[in-house]
């Protein structure tokens, strides 16, 4: 493996180690405030956040693949869009799914599915895999059970609403996987939030605010506690605007199977968080799963032609 792969999956490692400790932030301010504004503000906080990385980076002569035709701007916009609904369906279907009643521990294991629909979608779009990614993709299921996979077997309406939102976070990585070679990746990040947060506006407006504006006083009184915005920021600057900006710079050069895998350590690392900082219990099953999933991504990295001089 090369040493630009090497700092591009490093890149997407660090997204899933921010995403993994930011999970308790994220349920604090969902259940704080209502899930859907949860979503929209550290939406447009993440967006607002890259304006002046953009800023800084064009003065700099750092940004990459920076737009300066007609047609690379218009590429930037159709692929920043795309994103953004990729991540607002996804994002707010999985908030639906665990508002039915999912548990956590179902709902991160069917959310992580997409690190299987990812190289099945991928097929139809000729991005191959080898054997040992595909051994990955089972070990890393096997991984998640033990280490999400807590309560019933049964399957209700809340588990087809994960599975689906599995599908569109499938969505968004291979929109990425095509995209982020060809466009300014920050540009591109800053768009897909602004997108996600505006039509979560609807959602917002339909279930937090009752949709009714005369509720506009009584939803405004859940932001108006100032421990609430902590989690909101914490959110929408880390989870949003850096993590997300991580992973669509990292998925260059990478395929987008070994990028799932990779993004799959969210689980990992929320569960090693919630031991040391919450004083979580981790036990056999949990640490068998955490070994299984970090011995897929190793197989998964190991060059197909190792055995070759």
């Amino acid at each position: 493996m090369n040493s630009t792969k090497i700092r591009h999956s490093f890149t997407l490692v660090l997204a899933a180690l921010i995403w993994g400790t930011a999970f308790v932030a994220q349920s604090v301010g969902g259940n704080a405030c209502g899930p859907y504004t949860f979503n929209c503000i550290r939406s447009i906080i993440g967006a607002a956040v890259l304006i002046p990385v953009i800023f800084i980076l064009d003065k700099m002569g750092f940004s990459k693949n920076k737009p300066t035709t007609a047609k690379e701007r218009k590429l930037l916009l159709i692929g920043g869009v795309s994103c953004g609904i990729a991540l607002c369906l996804g994002s707010n279907v999985q908030q639906l799914g665990l508002y039915l009643g999912a548990s956590a521990g179902k709902a991160g294991f069917l959310t992580a599915c997409y690190i299987l629909l990812v190289p099945i979608l991928g097929i139809f779009m000729k991005k191959k895999c080898g054997l040992n990614i595909w051994i990955g993709v089972v070990l890393t299921l096997c991984g998640l059970y033990l280490l999400c996979f807590n309560g019933s077997t049964s399957f209700n309406i809340a588990d087809l609403l994960l599975l689906l939102c599995a599908l569109f976070f499938s969505f968004h990585i291979i929109i990425i996987d095509y995209f982020s070679p060809k466009v300014d990746g920050i540009r591109m990040s800053c768009i897909q939030f602004f997108v996600c947060g505006v039509i979560t506006m609807i959602p917002m407006f339909t279930s937090d605010m009752k949709g009714s504006f005369s509720n506009i006083g009584v939803w405004a009184q859940g932001l108006s506690d100032i421990t609430v915005w902590i989690p909101i920021l914490y959110a929408g600057v880390l989870s949003c605007g850096v993590a997300y900006t991580l992973q669509i710079v990292g998925q260059v050069g990478v395929n987008p199977t070994v990028a799932s895998l990779l993004l799959s350590l969210e689980s990992v690392f929320s569960v090693i968080a919630g031991w040391i900082i919450l004083g979580e219990k981790m036990g056999v099953k949990q640490l068998s799963g955490c070994l299984l999933i970090f011995v897929a991504i190793i197989l998964a990295q190991l060059p197909t032609d190792f055995h070759k001089n």
